[in-house]
């Protein structure tokens, strides 16, 4: 069964009487331990379909289905409860918790799971070394640059070692040596853990990487690449 799958997806938006299709009926499968990147040109929908396969919009036809569940059945708690225990996200907005510390925002989402302090601070913290990050764990997120920011954000979907992470343009905004540094920790994750990744990238970094290459322009899939 695959881990994720979208069929039909189409995606509209409705505003001041103009209607605009995001999403023009994407049919898309990934099976368990992919690691497979979206790319096509800026407005082709690579973020939009990322926002509908975590759950976090619903399409206006068409269903997801993530570990068989098709999240159009559930409600919106039940959606975010999904995500925090089968999902990892980076989106472009980092949406990192501005009185907690490096450490603790990447250290959040095992913090909801229950996970005991011990616990949850190494794994966070083996996550931010991996990006560089071991110096800046007890800044908070207004003392750390933009391009920092993001790697909390990464490491803190990482440290939760999801079956799934989905994340938008994850390299957009580090070095050379961090952007590297990340791609070998998404790999490790990938093949030791057996995480599914899919992510938007203009990256060449990280295309090399990649095992799969699916394209997407004007809101539909035209071809894909298998490595």
């Amino acid at each position: 069964m695959p881990i994720l799958e979208a069929k039909g997806v189409r995606k509209v938006y409705r505003g001041d009487g103009v209607e605009t299709e995001a999403l023009r009926g994407v049919d898309l499968a990934l099976e368990p331990g992919e690691f497979t990147a979206l790319v096509g040109p800026s407005g082709s929908g690579k973020s939009t379909l990322l926002h509908l396969l975590s759950g976090l919009d619903l399409p206006t036809e068409g269903e997801v289905w993530v570990g068989g569940v098709a999240l159009s059945r559930l409600s919106r708690s039940e959606r975010a409860r999904f995500r925090l225990e089968r999902i990892g996200l980076v989106f472009q907005a980092y949406n990192l918790l501005p009185v907690l510390t490096a450490l603790e925002n990447a250290a959040f989402v095992l913090e909801l799971r229950g996970l005991p302090r011990p616990e949850r601070e190494r794994r966070a913290m083996e996550a931010l070394a991996a990006l560089g990050l071991r110096e800046k764990a007890g800044r908070f997120p207004r003392q750390l640059s933009g391009g920092e920011q993001q790697r909390v954000a990464v490491a803190r979907a990482l440290a939760a070692e999801p079956l799934l992470v989905l994340a938008d343009e994850p390299t957009a905004n580090l070095d050379s040596k961090t952007g590297l540094a990340l791609i070998e920790r998404m790999k490790i994750l990938n093949e030791e853990k057996g995480v599914t990744f899919l992510f938007s990238t203009h990256d060449p970094r990280l295309l090399e990487h990649v095992r799969r290459i699916v394209r997407l322009e004007d809101g539909r899939i035209v071809g894909e690449e298998r490595r």
